[in-house]
Formats: structure tokens, sequence, C-alpha cells
């Protein structure tokens, strides 16, 4: 039976936080909605005080922000763009549209027909998370989108020269300057100098996700992607000092990351505590990480394998970072994850900044139902159909008037039994099933 070690707040105290999440939210997104630039411009004040009349970027500012970059920095960003183009690129090429006559004189098929227009939440608040851009702006654009804006909130009181230089060279039609839950509602419910997007993605605080959340239907969305989480599976073959950093090296995104530790060896699990207690002395964002670890941090001990894989499906989390004796046993029997990242070698951090899969994942159990963002997110699968006979229009035609009968859709046996009149037999009355 799994033991816990440690242990995190209790459910009832994050329903509590989530429900005053949600308040604030719809309270600035009906305030967006009835206000729009007004309303925008003020919450901009309020929460990154950041003020201006146009919060999108004019050319001149985005060649500023790239000059003040070095060569080093633009050819990095340039390098993790590649990898995550290059497997964008592969993901697109798996997607085929499809045609097929399933019987004769009637063709079936499907279309994968891009989102016309996207807007791209990049977070940067407490740092500038310039790979978010690479993860959102390159797949839409590799997906085939048209029209891709960003926003990204101001950083240290002006525009992340980095986030403007990634936005910019992942190829974003139009960047603004301008965070939170103020960015992702001028987005969906546009206002009088932003037009509403067809489609939101890109990860954030609970705030931003909530905001996604709640303005689900009226725009689509990626998945619900909140406050980072991290699961590390190990067992006796790992240690505590490795443990504890991809622990931390997560943590300390925010107050509210949750970081695991699933393992089947006692000693593994108290190492590792007592390791995380002596990064948190050395680490500079230890006031962030620690508090991510004294309230959402947990250390679970299972007694197999099998067990582990149990609890992990339970958990669902963001990131799974795996380093045992047998990492793939975990590829070929978990179910439930946002993204695995498979022995010591690797490491989420890869993954978030530049190895080429997309660190955009479900949150808070969404991997149960969800992947991550990928090309096919931003591809509406449109089917189309096309009877070329008029033999078999008509032996469709009786098979659907019978079928619509037994519902008791008269109107609907109709459209089919007009067609069997027509290319078939010629006596069938209106409102009876075609025979």
């Amino acid at each position: 039976m799994a033991q816990y070690l440690k242990r995190g707040k209790s459910a009832s105290m994050k329903a509590d936080d989530d429900a005053n999440v949600r308040r604030i939210v719809e309270e600035i997104l009906t305030d967006i909605e009835k206000r729009g630039d007004a309303a925008v411009r003020e919450l901009s004040v309020k929460f990154d005080k950041w003020d201006r009349k146009d919060f999108r970027l004019t050319d001149a500012e985005i060649r500023d922000c790239l000059a003040q970059l070095s060569n080093r920095d633009i050819n990095d960003i340039k390098f993790a763009q590649k990898q995550v183009r290059n497997f964008a690129e592969h993901q697109r090429a798996a997607l085929k549209d499809l045609e097929v006559e399933t019987l004769p004189g009637i063709v079936l098929g499907h279309k994968n027909i891009p989102v016309n227009s996207v807007g791209c939440y990049v977070p940067g608040g407490k740092y500038p998370l310039l790979a978010s851009a690479h993860m959102s702006v390159i797949t839409a654009k590799v997906a085939g989108v048209q029209n891709v804006i960003t926003c990204a909130p101001p950083f240290n009181g002006k525009p992340a020269p980095a986030i403007v230089a990634a936005q910019h060279l992942a190829g974003a039609d139009t960047i603004y300057c301008l965070g939170g839950v103020q960015a992702i509602g001028a987005m969906a419910l546009g206002t009088e100098t932003l037009t509403a997007v067809d489609m939101l993605v890109g990860p954030g605080n609970a705030f931003v996700a909530e905001a996604k959340r709640q303005l689900y239907g009226r725009v689509g969305i990626d998945l619900f992607a909140g406050p980072t989480e991290t699961l590390v599976i190990a067992d006796e073959s790992s240690d505590g000092e490795i443990c504890a950093t991809d622990l931390l090296g997560q943590a300390e995104h925010g107050p509210n990351s949750p970081a695991v530790l699933l393992t089947n060896s006692e000693k593994l699990a108290r190492d590792t505590m007592a390791e995380v207690t002596r990064l948190l002395g050395i680490l500079p964002t230890a006031s962030i990480a620690s508090k991510a670890w004294e309230d959402y941090g947990e250390v679970i001990v299972c007694d197999s394998y099998e067990e582990m894989v149990k609890v992990a499906d339970e958990i669902a989390s963001e990131h799974v970072q795996v380093m045992t004796k047998d990492p793939d046993y975990f590829l070929n029997n978990m179910t439930n994850y946002g993204a695995l990242f498979l022995g010591q070698r690797t490491n989420v951090s890869f993954g978030d900044k530049v190895i080429g899969t997309n660190h955009t994942l479900p949150t808070k159990k969404a991997a149960r139902y969800t992947g991550g963002l990928w090309v096919g997110k931003f591809l509406k699968t449109c089917t189309y159909q096309r009877v070329l006979t008029d033999e078999a229009s008509a032996m469709i035609g009786e098979y659907c008037s019978r079928l619509c009968m037994l519902e008791g859709f008269v109107g609907h046996a109709e459209q089919a039994n007009i067609r069997v009149r027509r290319y078939g037999r010629k006596n069938v009355p209106y409102g009876v099933a075609a025979e």
C-alpha cells in the first residue's frame, strides 16, 4: 500500500483556492466584455504597472528588442525553434486528408483545416518564458494558421527582449505586450483595438488557466494548462540529489506548483527529502520553490512498479520524470500523463526549453482525457460526403428512411424518400418509410 511520507495542502484547501480564483477571473472577464480597452488598460496598470495607449508593439520596438540580445542569444533561440519546428513538421506530415469509397458510389472523406486565427499567451511576469513562444507560435504556423497574435506581460516594466525576439522569430503576425487575465480576455472577447481570435493557446498561472476555462466555448482552447506539475518516479537506481534537483527545478515555477516523488525505496525517499532541504538553502529561487514544496510537495513510497503505475495514473501529472532501472515499463503501462521523460539523461527542463517536444501540457488531472499542445490542436478534421450514382443514393436512402422512422423523424425520412423517388423506386409516399 502506498505510504505518504509528506503531503501537501488538503483537497478542501485547494478547492477554496480554486473558488477564489474563479470569482476573481469571472469579475475581470465581465469587466473586459463591458468596457473593452478601458478595462484592459486599467487591469494592466493594476496588475503589471504597465500603461500605454496601444499595447501592440511597433516594428521599431521589435527591432530594438532583438538588438538588445547577443548573437549567441539569437542563435540559441533559433536552435531551440528549429527543434520545435522539426518535430512539429513530422507531426503535421503524419496527419493526412482522407477520401475513400466505402460502398459502390458512396465517397466519404475528411480534410484537416487549420483554425483561421489564434491567440498565443506567453507567460513572463516572474520569468521571461520565451520558450512558450516557440511552442505555440511555431506549432500554429506549421499547422497552417494564417493569423497568429501573441500576448506576453511586461518584464521589469518593459517588453522582455528575449520573449519579443522569440515571438518575432517564431513568426507571430502581431505582438502585444499585455499579460494576465486581461490579455486572455482581450484576445477572446475582442476590444476596440484587438480583434477577437478563434482559439487561445499557451500555459499560464492559475488565473490564466481559469480564464481559458471560463471562455471555452466562445473560443477554442488548447487545453487546461495551469501551474506547472512534476512527478518524479524513481527507484534505488537513482539518488536523492538528482531527484531533489528535478523536483525543485519545476517547483520554482510558482508557489502552487505540485512536485511529487513516487518511489519504491524508502531510503531514496528520505534521501531526497534531505537533499531538498539542502538545496533550498542555496537555490536562488528558493523563496518560490520552498513555498511550492511546503504546500504542494508530496513523497509517496509504493511496494512495486505496478503500484507506482497505479498511483501515477491517479495523479495524472503534467510532467513525469522516470528514473528507474526499467523506464520503458512506465512508457508501456502508464496511461495518464502530459509528457514522459525517460531515464536520467533527460529531464523536464529539456522538454521545457529546447529538445523539440511541446511544453504546453495538461494539468489538474486533464491528462486523463487529453494530451499536450501539438499541430493537431490547430486543425479541424472536417468530414464530407459525396454520392456518385443514382443507385447508391436510392440504396442508402432506403436504409436512412427506415432508421429515421424508427426514431419518429418524419421530416428526416422524407429527405431520404425524395431521393429514393427521384433516383430509384417512384412509389414512396410522403411520411412512410421506404420498404
